[in-house]
């Protein structure tokens, strides 16, 4: 979690000197993507959100290659037949699709193996995002749905696209859902541990709501003062 937030830093530092194009820093969800990575084996895929680079630490990523993609020189920053990572995504929730497509293969192919898709909370809102659970669950796709909810789409908080926990829409969908502290990294550890064991088992699709915070902004491109209460961030701090 230290590593991943000081890649974080100078990757942010790297931006603003004019190196990268962009940057989406992951300050506070450390936990978040270093406890659900840490539970994932060698075999399983992993489909990322643009903002997934401790997940992309825990598979193995070289330190360059984690930025490369956002100097705008490379189609992607690794080779994901080698790591089991697909590319990052920009299209919000677009991964969703090919994480429940993929999975849907591993099944037909008699695969013993689990998919992960990770997105945020403002991609639950997405036509995607639900279309992907619709498919998860009728045809009993062995992957698990990781949300991030970090509190922020963008400049909207999620009470306005949320009334109740996001945990609650997948079983809507036929789908068990679970909330866990998404800043506590055992407790990541252990509900991914246990989803991916029910997705292995044959059992069907997971989702998993980690609740925590986007400390930094959006992206590089954000100005979160613009809209986020000062002491709203502190209370998160803390």
């Amino acid at each position: 979690m230290v590593v991943v937030r000081r890649i974080d830093a100078e990757a942010t530092a790297l931006q603003r000197q004019g190196e990268l194009a962009l940057w989406p820093p992951m300050l506070g969800q450390e936990a978040a993507q270093i406890g659900s990575g840490r539970a994932l084996a060698a075999d399983d895929f992993i489909f990322p959100s643009y903002r997934d680079t401790g997940v992309a630490y825990c598979r193995g990523v070289e330190y360059a290659d984690l930025v490369k993609v956002w100097r705008g020189n490379a189609p992607s920053s690794w080779d994901p037949y080698r790591l089991n990572m697909a590319p990052m995504q920009i299209i919000i929730g677009a991964q969703t699709l090919h994480a429940t497509g993929y999975a849907m293969a591993t099944k037909f192919d008699g695969a013993e193996t689990a998919t992960i898709v990770y997105f945020g909370d403002g991609a639950t809102s997405q036509g995607d995002m639900n279309e992907a659970m619709v498919f998860a669950a009728s045809f009993q796709a062995p992957v698990l749905f990781f949300c991030q909810n970090n509190q922020w789409a963008i400049s909207e908080p999620v009470r306005v696209q949320a009334q109740r926990p996001i945990a609650d829409r997948p079983p809507g969908f036929g789908i068990p859902g679970t909330r866990v502290d998404g800043n506590d990294v055992l407790a990541c550890l252990a509900g991914t541990r246990a989803a991916l064991a029910r997705v292995r088992s044959g059992a069907g699709p997971c989702f998993i709501e980690a609740v925590s915070y986007r400390m930094g902004p959006h992206t590089t491109a954000d100005d979160p003062t613009r809209y986020r209460d000062p002491n709203e961030l502190e209370d998160w701090r803390t």
